[in-house]
């Protein structure tokens, strides 16, 4: 699958955002922080990593539908593609 440099750079800020995060809750649990404040850090750091999953899929989608006889003979059949955003949702 071929992805452009601006869909690369998008998912390596977001992979840094959800990185910095995950260090934030490993801070927040060293500090023994409510648990409350800790379970919201986590749903974001889950939320932002779900993100990144749908731009990456999506930028999968497009590039099927754009180049199916291309994506087809790189091993990317649209239904892959599919299967891989129903393992996100």
């Amino acid at each position: 699958m071929e992805l452009s440099d601006d869909t690369v750079a998008d998912l390596l800020r977001r992979l840094r955002r959800v990185e910095g995060q995950v260090r934030g809750v490993q801070q927040m649990l060293q500090e023994k922080r409510d648990c409350r404040e800790v379970v919201t850090q986590l749903s974001a750091a889950n939320k932002a990593l779900e993100q990144a999953g749908f731009v990456l899929v999506a930028a999968g989608l497009t590039w099927c539908l754009s180049d199916p006889e291309r994506s087809r003979a790189e091993g990317y059949e649209l239904a892959d593609v599919q299967r891989m955003f129903t393992k996100l949702a």
